[in-house]
């Protein structure tokens, strides 16, 4: 019935609450990452982002969705820590604006990809046309918001040649963005795991895991009087991290346990009565993401706590059937080592201003997240 409608309604909605739960997900088969996990992120408060939701209907039927958000971007966000950003940071004490652009983008900063989503009953010939009325539509809404950076946040590559046309029709320039991590699981047990790896990682590994006895792993649905403590080694966590964006809440953490339950959970790492590290983790039948591990780094070291956690979510991936796990973006090394592939992102951006925009090409490069350079992709990606 989709296929014979060509009257197309598009709409930026400013909260997920006005579109329906099963319409929006249909659109995103298979996505963990669905209407509960933006509507969590939406109302959890994260500070200097203004939400919404780029849609077409057909019909009445919702055909064609994506998230988007609304922020003052800072382009040296995925710049490497060193004496640029330093002196970039300097500067912007005194120039609090420099480097910085109202920006409207489709995608969302707590998603680990950009997915555009269609009805499973939409052709394939027709993703482009719909695509097309989706990103004019937002396009126009932007210019209402006075944004004059517009972007494509982490769309997986590579893309169909009718929504490639349609970005670079629409004048966006790829500024590279940061691949995907992930683990197929298909191997039946921790021992097969292991003889996958190399011998020095192995070895390595059979290190590292002896501090397991010393640690105490809890599974919780509710973090009740541990949030404070999480909260406390998120912060500090993302501190240390050189590439900063949005700023989770207590209501994020919250939010996703409250509103996914049994697709949601967080592993508590403990040491005598002290929390050294927590993961939070989303899931459906197949796919475990790991959102964010946090961890007092002086007093978790010694435990490795990160490697402790790579093979606790492993292992709860061969207990409860799911064949993919997703450790996200960034310390690629490692999660290369451990077996891990990585799928390519790309960033897209565009300024309304052609003289900047020609600019912003020329040094868009020195802007770029690479982070992976030099870590090979998949085989299937490269």
């Amino acid at each position: 019935m989709l296929d014979v409608v060509r009257s197309s309604d598009t709409r930026i909605t400013s909260s997920i609450a006005d579109i329906d739960r099963d319409d929006w997900d249909q659109c995103f088969p298979g996505e963990p990452e669905a209407y509960d996990y933006l509507l969590t992120v939406e109302t959890a408060g994260i500070s200097g982002f203004e939400w919404c939701y780029a849609t077409v209907y057909e019909g009445g039927y919702l055909v064609a969705a994506m998230p988007a958000f609304i922020t003052r971007y800072a382009l040296d966000t995925t710049l490497e820590a060193g004496s640029v950003r330093d002196v970039i940071g300097r500067l912007r004490r005194i120039f609090p604006k420099l480097l910085t652009l109202p920006l409207a983008c489709l995608g969302s900063p707590c998603t680990e990809t950009g997915n555009l989503g269609f009805h499973p009953s939409v052709r394939p010939d027709r993703h482009e046309m719909l695509f097309q009325a989706m990103l004019s539509c937002f396009e126009d809404y932007a210019r209402t918001r006075k944004c004059v950076l517009g972007a494509l946040k982490d769309i997986p590559q590579p893309v169909d040649a009718g929504i490639d046309r349609v970005i670079k029709d629409h004048g966006y320039a790829p500024l590279g963005g940061m691949p995907t991590a992930w683990l197929a699981i298909d191997f039946a047990d921790m021992d097969s795991y292991f003889a996958r790896l190399s011998a020095s990682t192995r070895k390595d590994m059979r290190r590292k895991l002896r501090a397991r006895e010393k640690v105490r792993v809890e599974y919780h649905t509710q973090f009740g009087d541990h949030l404070p403590r999480i909260m406390q080694l998120y912060n500090e966590t993302r501190t240390r991290s050189e590439w900063q964006f949005e700023e989770l809440t207590p209501a994020y953490f919250e939010g996703i346990l409250k509103t996914m339950p049994g697709r949601s959970f967080c592993t508590l790492y403990f040491v005598g009565d002290e929390l050294l590290a927590a993961n939070l983790m989303v899931h459906n039948d197949h796919t475990l993401i790991d959102k964010f591990f946090c961890m007092d780094e002086k007093a978790g070291r010694p435990y490795n706590l990160y490697y402790l956690s790579w093979f606790e979510n492993i292992g709860y991936c061969l207990n409860n059937g799911l064949t993919r796990y997703q450790s996200g973006q960034a310390y690629y090394t490692n999660k290369v080592r451990l077996g891990s592939r990585l799928t390519p992102n790309e960033m897209y951006f565009r300024h309304r201003n052609p003289v900047v925009q020609r600019l912003l090409r020329l040094v868009a490069p020195y802007f770029a997240a690479d982070e992976a350079s030099g870590v090979q992709l998949s085989e299937d990606e490269a």
